[in-house]
């Protein structure tokens, strides 16, 4: 392959990358699925650590795990309080939020919403749709990482490079994806289901398989700011 094709290959892999939310039941291999595993763990990572275990869940119980979480997000929908018996190990989001990080916030929200049709103060279809996150968009396919906790920070950057390179050669299969934080406060839930150890970490989940084409929600494209406006040249 000339360099031009191969640039085209890999660039088109990264770009067509979206957040898909709503996927065919059409099933993904289990072969394919160790094949991009194999090319993601080419990842670099800090001394070769390779962080990374991946549970792959797939049928019953992909099915079985949806079913609790949805249950306790209902549960903390009728009753917020309950919020509180389930919380992120590690802060994803800031505490405070601040500009510009809360208007791209913002922006990317409503924007989704809008699309959508649900306005502002819905708070049940608002609901409805976070908790698609749970049945994982109807993917086949619901990957949960974890990390080992005597690990230190740099290595979830290690992670983020692992998790970029199972996206991008998932798009090279013709496959799409959406990393989901919305999982991890339910990670008390999740680890005990799918057999993780007492000394694992619940990195996120993600959604995986064939994008449903027809989906409206699969037509929205997050903005980017351009490259020169977060490029500093230092000559």
């Amino acid at each position: 392959m000339g360099a031009m094709n191969l640039t085209n290959t890999v660039d088109d892999s990264i770009t067509s990358r979206m957040s898909c939310r709503a996927f065919t039941r059409q099933e993904v291999p289990r072969q394919t699925l160790l094949d991009l595993l194999a090319v993601s763990s080419r990842a670099p990572s800090g001394t070769n650590t390779q962080p990374w275990q991946v549970y792959v869940l797939r049928g019953a119980t992909r099915d079985a795990l949806a079913a609790k979480v949805c249950a306790a997000h209902d549960a903390i929908y009728a009753n917020p309080e309950l919020a509180t018996q389930y919380r992120e190990e590690y802060d994803y989001y800031p505490t405070q939020w601040v500009s510009p990080f809360i208007d791209r916030r913002r922006e990317n929200g409503w924007g989704l919403y809008k699309l959508l049709g649900i306005e502002k103060g819905e708070k049940a279809k608002m609901h409805a749709q976070h908790q698609r996150n749970y049945h994982f968009f109807g993917a086949p396919v619901g990957l949960m990482f974890t990390i080992s906790r005597t690990l230190g920070r740099g290595s979830l950057l290690d992670y983020g490079m692992f998790l970029q390179n199972t996206m991008v050669a998932a798009r090279a299969r013709g496959l799409h994806t959406c990393p989901q934080a919305a999982w991890n406060g339910f990670a008390k839930l999740i680890l005990p289901h799918i057999g993780a150890g007492p000394d694992e970490m619940l990195v996120c989940g993600m959604s995986l398989g064939y994008a449903d084409e027809t989906a409206l929600v699969n037509s929205y494209v997050t903005p980017r700011v351009s490259a020169e406006s977060f490029t500093h040249w230092v000559d």
